[in-house]
């Protein structure tokens, strides 16, 4: 369980920086999209292409930043049902919904857009609006996201597995982030979690 648990530690690293370089596109497309208003009623000057990035950048942050809102515990949940359920249950449910839900439909979702990935690239596929991008790049955000968010997965799921086998802390609390930053840190919490699942 060491060994998954460091390798659980390295893509949580790997997630939280991709996580935290994307939230810059959100400031690029703003302003990117200031100028661009500026310069379409200022100065009479429009520009598909800086619509079309914004659009692109949009997605970047959206696509590249499911696997970090997984490790934040961002994800919509039913919280009324979810609260009145035991720790153990819930975790259980995580794990079967990871599983059976989340790793297929990456899997899926990603075997589906290569395809159109792959024709774009060898076409030189362009966007059909006057002066617009290329579209390969933005296509490549599918498979490259739902990789990501399906990395992210195989790291929550073995520390669900490590919590329920009292190895690892909560990964549901609100300080997992922090105590799954160190594998070390996860399996000193042992006893602690020993005791709580046994509750």
């Amino acid at each position: 369980m060491g060994t998954l648990l460091k390798i659980s530690h390295l893509i949580d690293t790997l997630t939280r920086l991709i996580g935290r370089s994307v939230i810059w596109l959100i400031l690029a497309a703003t302003l990117i999209s200031a100028a661009n208003a500026i310069a379409r009623k200022g100065l009479n000057i429009g520009s598909n292409a800086m619509l079309e990035i914004q659009w692109y950048l949009f997605a970047a942050v959206f696509m590249l930043g499911a696997g970090y809102a997984f490790l934040q515990n961002a994800h919509v949940r039913i919280d009324v049902l979810a609260n009145k359920l035991s720790k153990r249950t819930r975790t259980l449910i995580d794990i079967g919904g990871i599983i059976f839900f989340l790793l297929p439909m990456c899997y899926l979702l990603s075997a589906f857009a290569w395809p159109v990935l792959v024709a774009a690239y060898e076409t030189g596929e362009v966007s059909s609006n006057a002066g617009g991008l290329i579209r390969w790049p933005l296509y490549a955000l599918v498979p490259a996201g739902f990789a990501l968010l399906a990395l992210q997965g195989i790291s929550e799921l073995i520390k669900r597995i490590a919590y329920l086998a009292g190895a690892g802390p909560d990964p549901l609390a609100h300080e997992a982030d922090a105590h799954a930053a160190s594998p070390a840190a996860a399996c000193g919490t042992q006893d602690n979690v020993s005791g709580e699942v046994r509750q």
